[in-house]
């Protein structure tokens, strides 16, 4: 039984296309580098070593996770690794105290987050899909400096704009709402949102779009038609960046939203209490709220990492 060879980085390889006269090229540098490095990091060594990596990233949320389940007493006087003997007891507890007690009631700020996080994750999306189109589709005079001058909007730290806007909120009279929550981070996101979709849009072979032109269609419908559907895993991308951002924000919450309105993570930061009462609830109320979190990563997780590699090879 005879085996091929592998090439090694100076060999010369025949063209693959069938039917074509058999001609020679000379490797790029990526592939003299992939064969150069070809197995290293599938080794026994990087296996183990990932595998120590991850074990050690998940040993203090375990630990967190069996101390929601473990009554108070036990949380004074022992670690939560002493439940691996099997000497502890577990409850619900601490889970059906921080949803349902009279101090904290977890339930309707779960429900304030939700009120809070799907418009800011739309509002964003909807306006930057606009302009990220006319940005990468549309000439009009100034396009580059207003793209740029968005671009650098960026760099602007988010501490900066709270008592400006603030200030208008009350102008306006729609302070302490939900309003002030929605526009606030949407103002934040658009930046980032308009930067990452006009790159995928600029991704998109200029030919689809002179072919819809073509054919009649207008900006309405190639938007639609022809763009839309390419861009399902960038505008999945972006979704979950901004919703475990809105979800797990607590200074937006906390300055613009009157206490009726305030998000999960503001009543988790206070369910301490002034005194420390109610310290032995509080990786409940950690594990309460990135529940939501989680579910969304896990379901969107395909879109996600098509995402992530959307425009990383050009043709």
């Amino acid at each position: 039984m005879t085996t091929t060879p592998t090439p090694g980085p100076n060999v010369v390889v025949p063209a693959a296309d069938e039917g074509a006269p058999r001609t020679e090229r000379k490797l790029t540098r990526l592939e003299k580098r992939a064969i150069a490095t070809k197995g290293r990091l599938s080794s026994p060594w990087a296996s183990g070593i990932a595998i120590v990596i991850a074990i050690l990233w998940t040993i203090p949320s375990l630990g967190l996770l069996i101390t929601s389940f473990r009554p108070e007493s036990d949380i004074r006087r022992t670690g939560w690794w002493t439940v691996l003997t099997g000497n502890a007891d577990l409850t619900m507890d601490n889970y059906n105290e921080a949803l349902y007690g009279n101090s904290n009631d977890l339930a309707t700020f779960f429900v304030n987050s939700f009120v809070i996080t799907l418009p800011a994750v739309l509002i964003p999306i909807t306006l930057a899909l606009l302009a990220a189109y006319a940005f990468a589709w549309i000439k009009f005079p100034g396009r580059n400096f207003l793209f740029v001058a968005v671009f650098s909007l960026q760099v602007v730290p988010l501490q900066i704009a709270l008592v400006p806007l603030l200030s208008d909120y009350v102008n306006w009279n729609v302070n302490g709402s939900y309003w002030t929550v929605w526009l606030s981070h949407s103002i934040f996101a658009l930046p980032l949102a308009i930067f990452l979709l006009h790159n995928f849009m600029k991704d998109i072979p200029p030919s689809l779009v002179e072919a819809a032109r073509v054919d009649g269609a207008g900006h309405v419908k190639i938007f639609f038609r022809v763009l839309f559907p390419l861009l399902v895993p960038a505008i999945a991308s972006f979704g979950i960046f901004q919703f475990l951002w809105v979800w797990n924000d607590l200074l937006v919450g906390l300055t613009f939203a009157d206490p009726k309105y305030q998000p999960l993570t503001v009543a988790i930061a206070e369910m301490a209490g002034s005194r420390g009462g109610d310290w032995y609830l509080l990786s409940a109320g950690a594990f309460i709220s990135m529940i939501v979190p989680l579910v969304v990563f896990l379901a969107l997780q395909r879109y996600f990492v098509r995402g992530m590699l959307a425009g990383a090879v050009k043709g």
